[in-house]
C-alpha cells in the first residue's frame, strides 16, 4: 500500500530515485572503506585499521537507514550489486591497493564527492515539498562532513 503522507505520487518517485542513488554511493563508499581497512599496512597500520573500521560501521548504519527510508516512502529498495553500479554516482577503484596516504586521500575525495552530491539532493527534495527526506539527507551530510574532516586531519 502507498503512503498517504501529503507527497504527490510524482515526488514520491523523484524522491525514492533520489535516496537509490544515495544508497548505491554509500554502499560504494562502503566497501572501498572496508577493501582499506583490510589492506592498511605501515607505521600507523593500527590507527589507521580502526579509523577505517569505525567509518564503515557508520556507513552501515547509514546505509540500513537509506533503504528503510525508501520503504517508508512505499517502494522497494535495490539490494543488488548490479543496482547499486547502476544507481551510483561514486565510482569503485578496482585493482588498487595504494598506500596508506593514497588510502586517506582516495578516502576523503569520496566523502566529498557524496558530500556535494547530498548537497544537490537535498535541494531537489526540497523542490519536491518532501521535508522529510530533506532532513533526513542533511543528518547524512553531517556525517560525512564529520568524516572528511578527520580524513583531512591525517593530511596537515
Amino acid at each position: 500500500m502507498k503512503p498517504n503522507i501529503g507527497i504527490k505520487e510524482q515526488n514520491l518517485v523523484k524522491s525514492v530515485a533520489l535516496l537509490s542513488s544515495v544508497l548505491a554511493d554509500e554502499m560504494t563508499l562502503y566497501v572501498k572503506t572496508r577493501k582499506f581497512h583490510w589492506n592498511v599496512s605501515g607505521e600507523s597500520f593500527m590507527e589507521l585499521h580502526k579509523l577505517f573500521q569505525s567509518q564503515y560501521t557508520e556507513l552501515e548504519e547509514i546505509i540500513d537507514e537509506v533503504a528503510e527510508r525508501i520503504n517508508k516512502l512505499g517502494s522497494n529498495t535495490i539490494g543488488t550489486m548490479k543496482e547499486f553500479l547502476q544507481h551510483g554516482r561514486l565510482k569503485e577503484s578496482p585493482d588498487k591497493y595504494p598506500a596508506q596516504k593514497e588510502m586517506i586521500k582516495e578516502l576523503l575525495h569520496d566523502h566529498d564527492f557524496v558530500i556535494i552530491e547530498l548537497r544537490k539532493d537535498i535541494e531537489k527534495c526540497q523542490d519536491n515539498k518532501d521535508a522529510g527526506t530533506t532532513d533526513f539527507l542533511t543528518g547524512i551530510l553531517q556525517q560525512h562532513e564529520t568524516n572528511a574532516w578527520v580524513l583531512r586531519r591525517y593530511l596537515k
